[in-house]
C-alpha cells in the first residue's frame, strides 16, 4: 500500500475549521503553529516539511511556485508543494480531500500541485 500525503500547513493556510476538518477524515496534518514556525520565510518551512516528509500547502502561490523552480533547477528534492487561492473553507477542504485521495506521498515528491485543479 502506498504512504498517504501527510500535510504540513503553511501560517497563510491555519484556519481551524479547516484542520478540523481534515482531522475528521483521518488526514496527518501539522501546522506552522504546531511546529513553532510561526514567521519563519517561506525556504526555510519548504525545507522542513521536507525534513518531515510533509507536503507543504499554502496559499501564498507566486512565492512556492517560484521557490518549486529554485529548487528544481538546483537538484534539490522536496515533499510536494500544494498551492491554492484564498477559498471558502469549504471548498478548501473538499479539493484537498480529493487530492488526498488521489495522489500518495511518492506522487507528490519533487511536485507541484495546484489545488484548482480537483474540483
Amino acid at each position: 500500500m502506498t504512504e498517504p500525503i501527510r500535510l504540513y500547513l503553511d501560517e497563510d493556510t491555519i484556519n481551524r475549521a479547516l484542520i478540523a476538518g481534515l482531522r475528521a477524515w483521518n488526514v496527518d496534518v501539522l501546522t506552522a503553529r504546531e511546529a513553532g514556525r510561526i514567521g519563519t520565510s517561506d525556504e526555510t518551512q519548504l525545507a522542513f516539511s521536507t525534513s518531515e516528509q510533509r507536503t507543504i500547502f499554502t496559499f501564498n502561490t507566486r512565492d512556492f511556485v517560484q521557490l518549486h523552480g529554485e529548487w528544481v533547477e538546483k537538484a534539490q528534492e522536496h515533499s510536494g508543494i500544494v498551492v491554492s487561492n484564498q477559498l471558502e473553507v469549504g471548498v478548501v477542504l473538499r479539493r484537498l480531500l480529493k487530492l488526498h485521495d488521489g495522489r500518495s506521498a511518492a506522487d507528490m515528491r519533487n511536485w507541484l500541485e495546484f489545488l484548482s485543479s480537483w474540483c
